[in-house]
């Protein structure tokens, strides 16, 4: 199913370097080639590879393995977009919800994938445009989350936020978290947002921390557009954030809109993958029966 594969990983321990070992010599069994991130060409690596600059990974392969943990899955999610590319994640992070490959199980469960025994799946991308003065002063996309939030400072922030053009809600808070389904289980959710199926077309608003009580996530339908006006009064309070990675400061008036684009991220799993089980191994709701 697989022919050209490229590694992504930030090496910084023994198990990531041992980890990159074991997928190209799982690879080298296959029909397939190895291509690496030429940021860990000075690991001393046995096997067949190839090493290429990362930006042109994208274009090479057809499969990307992200080595680390979902945020290095969300590095190589920013790498590959839109590029039709899948992406696996080999999880040696903490939760994993994203890249959900167990490093114990890599020789066996990428063979089966890389043959064509796997579960493809897509999921939503958000983009997003800064407009100041009626002109897009910065973009960006998100796999995770857009945030609006505040920046240096205690004070609240308020933001006015429509949906279709309608007006939704004024809020005095400390931001907002536009969420996919896949950054439900992220930021979204220490919030107390709701968790949603990735089959879902819908994304999750969500108050961080809000100053009046009734304001409460909401979930739209993912088609929706979505815009939040800054009508804080200082301009060094806020900021915009996506996937966890500052985009621009705000100030007074700005405009975020915020849709789904029609491009998506094609993420790999092993045929096994069941959300549910994920969910409940890695928030300890309960032992599998």
């Amino acid at each position: 199913m697989f022919s050209q594969i490229g590694i992504v990983s930030a090496v910084n321990s023994k198990l990531v370097e041992d980890t990159i070992q074991e997928v190209i010599q799982t690879i080298n069994t296959t029909a397939a080639a190895a291509l690496i991130d030429d940021r860990i060409r000075a690991v001393n690596l046995d096997g067949e590879f190839n090493v290429c600059p990362l930006k042109t990974l994208p274009e090479t392969c057809d499969l990307i393995i992200s080595i680390g943990g979902d945020g290095t899955l969300l590095q190589c999610a920013k790498l590959i977009f839109p590029n039709q590319v899948a992406l696996l994640g080999v999880n040696l992070g903490r939760l994993g919800f994203l890249a959900d490959l167990s490093a114990k199980n890599v020789n066996k469960d990428l063979t089966a994938i890389i043959q064509g025994d796997c579960a493809m799946e897509k999921r939503v991308v958000l983009g997003c445009e800064v407009i100041r003065d009626e002109k897009i002063i910065s973009t960006c996309d998100g796999l995770n989350d857009i945030i609006v939030q505040k920046w240096n400072s205690a004070r609240l922030i308020t933001l006015n936020t429509y949906v279709d053009g309608k007006f939704l809600h004024s809020q005095r808070g400390d931001g907002l978290i536009v969420a996919t389904p896949t950054g439900s289980t992220a930021y979204a959710m220490s919030g107390g947002g709701p968790i949603l199926d990735p089959r879902i077309d819908a994304l999750a608003l969500v108050p961080i921390c809000p100053h009046t009580l009734t304001n409460r996530p909401i979930v739209v339908p993912d088609s929706s557009a979505i815009e939040i006006r800054v009508a804080t009064e200082r301009n060094d309070q806020s900021r915009v954030t996506c996937d966890g990675n500052s985009v621009q400061e705000v100030m007074q008036g700005d405009k975020i809109r915020i849709f789904r684009h029609q491009v998506s991220i094609n993420l790999a799993h092993p045929a096994k993958h069941d959300h549910y089980a994920t969910l409940r191994a890695k928030l300890n709701w309960a032992l599998d029966p």
